[in-house]
């Protein structure tokens, strides 16, 4: 969740620029490097009863609060066709998880910063949005994880940036990145690694739409996003003029419940019987990500920050 309280670096106020990103986002236009997988992996998937008992009792439908992620610039996490439907390894994860538990998902459409109050408050039973697990976060809500994702830096053509190991390397520079994330708070925390050394701070510019991003980029507005691994490798592919500078560290992500919801449980039941039964793994092929693939479903497991 979003806390300014915390903000010690310079920042730049930035609106969300609701931009498309230079160039058509239907699939069928973009690179043929891109193809977005089609094969069906989830309807064969069967119920588990071991994880369906966990549910309270005659529970058919669950509420999912979750972000619209239109276009293919969020993937292999999610997007959408043309026809509005949406794809993506986060997509296939919930719907195998949904035939696994034998519900349907009552799904609604939320931003980043309002699922996990949105999970509070109990609009929601559970909330999916790649949410890190985190110290803050496991104050509030539970996880049951499902990935291994990590936190990146793509840099722009005239950034002068070639990797980035330590935040040391962005002093000076201008780095864009979403709010009320994980990126935010290591952003936030790190940058004394060039005040402290008498070093020109960072600015931050937080922009939550993909396309805005894409554009601060290509035009050098920014000289660095710093995102999601799996979904920076898929943009510096096809978008020209960028760079992947590396990726500076991990994070275990998962779905959210409220705190003590026997729900956490029966899904992490369920996506541990999907790892046992090969479906799951059959999920990150498909996307080509089979590296962020996890041994075992957790629930709460410790945080790194």
């Amino acid at each position: 969740m979003r806390s300014r309280a915390l903000l010690t670096l310079p920042l730049i106020a930035a609106a969300t620029v609701l931009a498309a990103c230079g160039g058509s986002s239907d699939p069928a236009a973009q690179s043929s490097n891109y193809p977005i997988p089609t094969q069906d992996v989830v309807s064969s998937v069967a119920v588990d009863p071991a994880a369906q008992a966990l549910l309270p009792a005659g529970t058919k439908e669950l509420t999912l609060g979750l972000t619209r992620q239109p276009g293919i610039n969020n993937l292999p996490h999610g997007g959408e066709v043309p026809d509005g439907n949406p794809v993506g390894l986060d997509v296939d994860l919930r719907n195998a998880v949904a035939k696994a538990l034998g519900v349907t998902w009552k799904q609604e459409i939320g931003t980043f910063s309002t699922i996990i109050p949105g999970v509070q408050n109990g609009r929601y039973q559970v909330g999916q949005g790649n949410f890190g697990v985190t110290k803050p976060r496991l104050d509030v809500v539970d996880f049951a994880t499902y990935l291994n994702d990590g936190q990146a830096f793509v840099g722009a053509s005239k950034s002068g940036l070639t990797s980035v190991k330590t935040l040391e390397d962005l002093c000076g520079k201008r780095i864009v990145t979403g709010s009320g994330t994980t990126f935010q708070q290591i952003l936030e925390k790190g940058v004394q690694q060039c005040t402290s050394k008498g070093k020109p701070a960072y600015t931050v510019q937080y922009l939550d739409d993909q396309g805005a991003v894409i554009l601060s980029l290509q035009n050098n507005k920014v000289d660095a996003f710093f995102g999601p691994t799996l979904s920076l490798r898929y943009l510096v592919d096809k978008v020209p003029g960028t760079t992947f500078l590396g990726e500076y560290s991990t994070t275990v992500v998962g779905f959210v419940t409220a705190k003590g919801s026997p729900i956490a449980r029966a899904i992490s039941q369920a996506i541990n019987t999907l790892i046992a039964r090969g479906e799951y793994q059959r999920l990150f092929e498909k996307w080509k990500v089979p590296t962020s693939a996890l041994p075992k479903s957790e629930i709460n497991p410790a945080a790194g920050f």
